[in-house]
């Protein structure tokens, strides 16, 4: 397993990520005028200048940096490029400019405290994480000086119960509700769970199970050991207790390559569904496009369709204020832009001084907004939008898509609102 595994799975999960109430919808009809942070008038993906001028806001931001040979060097360039663009564009922070602190933990629980400690120093208003391998070691001490912390996604059960947390995706849509979804849109009783043996990847779909249930299915996981190369034992006997049901594959592409083709030989004729982690030219050189078409895969953002527009607007954002070498190619950089931007949004309607109290109520009283670079996806952080944890801010929106004979990704629509069977 690599230490960029580890980092991901645990944001999938939540997750995450990308719920079983609403009808499967075009993303391209989820975006565009609705979104605060987009200007269709103009055509202009930057939107009309609405610069900050009044005091800062110190907001700090905490990422693993370099770590065991893994760069999210990322992360941060894309962060501090939606800081610039949200002080120019967006009004910073309910007018204030956005002053970014930036602390790095080198994937270190002592560093992740240290940066909290260090943050709290600063005199920081709240903080936002987009992918850390160290989430609870680094809220614990911000929870105790009550400083607001907003994640791309948490699994932790203290962190979904803290009422200065705030989590953007929902843990259970990516692993519960959509392959749930796809169960009942087929009839199918079971769905079988081939996970990468990695604590945090299994936590996070037995954590969806009570969703999968409650739609009537029945979940079974197949844990299976990272680096197996030959998964055709495991998946034959998938294929025995689930012969046309619905398999969910969570791991990386070369994981997700051996368990497709594992399937394959083992006759496997029900539906399959994926992280998009899964789908690389990896996946698409090793398993024949024949059995790839028609793959559901799951997503948090629509990263992997440059032509949406939120991804548009991400990439103008990174080309404009980004610094030169930042890889648009990362998605980890979209991941960071959601949060930064999200958590501006979110605090907006600040009053007052700027201070951890003042942006904490502002979070909790903000209005249902589209999360800019998710494809049109909502969220309201008031505690009230999923009953698992008071502090997931998305609802039951999860991205879908089917993969073509090439194994490509079609057009990506939403898992929403209602039921998709009676779609």
């Amino acid at each position: 397993m690599t230490a960029k595994w580890a980092r991901r799975s645990a944001g999938l999960a939540l997750t995450a990520a990308l719920l079983m109430t609403s009808a499967f919808t075009s993303a391209a009809s989820a975006t565009g005028s609705d979104d605060p942070s987009t200007s269709e008038s103009s055509g202009d993906p930057l939107g009309p200048k609405n610069k900050a001028s009044g005091t800062p806001a110190k907001i700090g931001m905490i990422a693993d940096g370099v770590s065991e040979g893994i760069s999210n060097e990322i992360d941060i360039q894309a962060a501090e490029a939606t800081v610039k663009w949200l002080n120019e564009h967006m009004g910073g922070l309910g007018g204030h400019p956005i002053d970014l602190i930036v602390c790095t933990t080198d994937a270190d629980p002592g560093k992740a405290a240290d940066c909290a400690n260090q943050l709290i120093s600063d005199g920081v208003a709240g903080v936002f994480v987009s992918n850390s391998t160290q989430a609870e070691s680094l809220w614990s001490v911000l929870h105790e000086a009550k400083i607001p912390v907003m994640f791309y996604g948490i699994t932790e059960e203290d962190l979904l119960n803290d009422k200065r947390t705030f989590a953007l995706t929902n843990p259970n849509g990516l692993l519960g509700d959509l392959p749930a979804g796809i169960a009942k849109e087929n009839g199918a009783k079971t769905v079988t769970a081939v996970v990468i043996g990695v604590p945090a990847a299994v936590d996070a779909v037995e954590a969806a199970r009570s969703r999968i249930e409650a739609q009537g299915r029945k979940l079974e996981i197949v844990e299976v050991p990272p680096g197996t190369a030959d998964m055709t034992p495991q998946m034959q006997q998938v294929v025995s207790d689930n012969p046309k049901g619905v398999v969910n594959i969570v791991g990386n592409d070369s994981f997700c390559a051996a368990a497709l083709n594992g399937l394959r030989t083992a006759g496997f004729k029900g539906e399959v569904v994926a992280i998009q982690e899964c789908i690389t030219d990896v996946t698409r050189n090793a398993v024949p496009g024949d059995f790839l078409e028609g793959v559901t895969v799951g997503a948090t953002t629509p990263f992997a369709d440059k032509s949406n527009p939120s991804v548009v607007q991400y990439l103008a954002v990174l080309d404009e204020y980004g610094e030169s070498g930042a890889d648009p190619e990362a998605n980890n950089g979209l991941v960071a832009f959601i949060v930064a931007s999200s958590f501006a949004i979110a605090a907006n309607g600040v009053e007052g001084a700027v201070n951890p109290a003042s942006v904490t109520k502002a979070i909790k009283s903000m209005p249902d907004s589209v999360m800019p670079g998710t494809g049109g996806q909502h969220f309201r952080c008031n505690g009230k939008a999923d009953p698992t944890g008071r502090a997931i801010c998305a609802a039951n929106e999860v991205l879908y898509t089917t993969l073509d004979d090439e194994g490509n990704i079609t057009t990506f629509k939403t898992l929403g609102e209602e039921d998709p069977a009676a779609s």
